[in-house]
């Protein structure tokens, strides 16, 4: 081979697995770990929705969201940031991680098999005697107080264990050479994860029993069994990179000085409004991650009371999950290579555009269905299907795509956004988004539903002004990539030299700012 040939086999070779064998011994461990944890939260997932949505309802989650999960985040880090400056970080990741699988383990070997003892049905249906009927979910969030709790802390696996204490781990211990060549390749895992997990999901959904004996019962005591040991998984890891990777000079250095990044600053919702107000390219930014936010829980209730009606047993309805996981993992794992290629050859506008374009065409085509779908029964007929089969298959598309183009083209165009800013934009504009667009986008569309729930009902009575809801969002969202394209473009674009223009950078951020 000569030598030219073997430059290029190098770089192909650096550029589709950039890791000495040496490094493997740091690798691998995080990469497993990653690989449990969202295995995990796969599995809970759709096990809670399926948990909430066959027995209570898909009116449900709006309530579940905006009155469990988001004070449920808050309570969690008020308790680890005092915890933090208790333990060590070795003793706060176990302490932090223990309550959620000895919670999991109980749920399904005692807490699920005792529902009817535990939960209040005289108290729940004395309260739905007297209260407006648009009140029936947060109802069901009480009268079934198991199922919620199990729903929460579904919930919060993503944002604490996934989130919160993994990522804070390995920003920990990673270098920042490391990080660049090694995070892509953990990102990998999370998509490998959903091929494992929705397999098995569908499998132990389907598992045959006994007659006499609860399907779903024995369902979830094999999920949850899966689900405690890959937490202990994690744990085994944890505890075996402690003493055998942390150790090692070669792979960290705790007197070891790194540049680290400024801290981001601590920002009120007050202060982070009133630093989106000030400046137009911000704004914009937190256009695009609230509308999102909004977007997605708005079609998701809907698209799961669609589930309901076809999949009215719970095993039949977490089998169909676990098939849209598989689904989704294989889907965004080519989008992250196609998405990629759009943006060097289309350019950050074309990108940035791709997904509400997606969201808005498949929502319409989902909510169409689920409106009109007694005006199209002879039509749908001759396609061998049925317009509510019809309709989930529209949302379980709108799903995936939503997804899948988020991972492959929303979170790498966004972040782009930030890199031609001056620090301090860069600094506070990320945490004013965090505060805002976080806070608005998880619980924005929470509150609509809950609003329209409380005037008209029901889901179905609800489904017409979500759908205009949704588009009015998306517009927005459009409206605001156009605007952010050009600002974009602005700055980053090649400043005229002149003996007294310097770079130019300070009359392009002008220009952005008054575009």
């Amino acid at each position: 081979m000569s030598q030219e040939k073997k430059a290029e086999f190098g770089k192909l070779r650096s550029f589709l697995w950039p890791v000495h064998s040496h490094e493997l011994k740091k690798l691998l461990p995080m990469f497993l770990m990653f690989l449990f944890i969202s295995f995990n939260y796969t599995i809970l997932r759709d096990t809670k929705d399926t948990l909430v949505v066959t027995s209570t309802g898909a009116e449900t989650i709006p309530f579940l969201k905006f009155w469990g999960v988001v004070p449920g985040a808050v309570i969690f880090m008020l308790l680890y940031a005092k915890l933090s400056n208790i333990l060590s970080k070795e003793a706060l990741f176990y302490t932090a991680i223990a309550p959620f699988l000895v919670f999991f383990a109980l749920f399904a070997y005692i807490l699920y098999p005792n529902r009817e003892a535990l939960h209040p049905n005289a108290s729940a249906d004395y309260l739905q005697s007297i209260l407006p009927v648009g009140l029936s979910g947060l109802i069901a969030c009480y009268r079934n107080w198991t199922f919620s709790l199990f729903y929460i802390l579904s919930e919060l696996w993503g944002s604490a264990v996934l989130s919160l204490m993994f990522w804070g781990f390995a920003n920990d211990i990673m270098r920042v050479t490391e990080a660049k060549r090694f995070y892509t390749l953990l990102g990998m895992g999370a998509n490998l994860a959903l091929l494992i997990s929705g397999p098995l999901i569908y499998y132990f959904s389907q598992i045959k029993v006994a007659e006499g004996v609860d399907p779903w019962q024995v369902s979830l005591n094999y999920l949850m069994f899966f689900v405690f040991m890959a937490g202990m998984c994690v744990v085994g890891i944890y505890w075996w990179m402690n003493r055998n990777v942390l150790t090692d000079p070669r792979f960290y250095d705790p007197t070891e000085e790194k540049k680290l990044k400024k801290e981001k600053p601590k920002m009120s919702l007050a202060e982070s409004f009133g630093f989106l107000i000030k400046s137009k390219y911000i704004l914009s930014i937190a256009v695009l991650v609230i509308a999102y936010g909004i977007c997605i829980n708005l079609v998701e209730v809907t698209w799961k009371g669609q589930l309901k009606l076809q999949y009215p047993k719970a095993n039949d309805y977490n089998a169909f999950m676990g098939q849209f996981s598989f689904i989704t993992g294989a889907i965004t794992i080519c989008m992250m290579f196609v998405g990629g290629w759009l943006i060097r050859k289309k350019g950050w506008g074309f990108a940035a555009m791709v997904t509400p374009v997606v969201l808005l065409l498949t929502g319409i085509a989902f909510f169409s269905f689920v409106i009109f779908r007694e005006h199209l029964t002879g039509y749908i007929a001759a396609l061998g299907t049925t317009p509510l089969m019809l309709a989930v298959i529209f949302g379980m598309a709108q799903n995936i795509m939503s997804k899948s183009t988020k991972y492959s083209l929303f979170d790498p165009t966004k972040e782009m956004t930030y890199i031609p800013l001056d620090q301090e934009s860069k600094v506070k504009g990320k945490a004013a988004i965090d505060v805002v667009g976080a806070r608005l986008g998880k619980s924005g569309g929470s509150f609509i539903q809950q609003g329209l729930l409380v005037a008209f009902g029901t889901i179905a009575a609800i489904t017409p002004y979500v759908a205009i809801a949704m588009v009015v969002f998306i517009v927005a969202w459009m409206f605001a990539v156009r605007s952010l394209n050009k600002q974009f473009l602005a700055l980053t674009s090649e400043p005229k030299q002149t003996p007294t223009s310097g770079t130019g950078t300070k009359p392009a951020v002008k220009a952005a700012e008054s575009a």
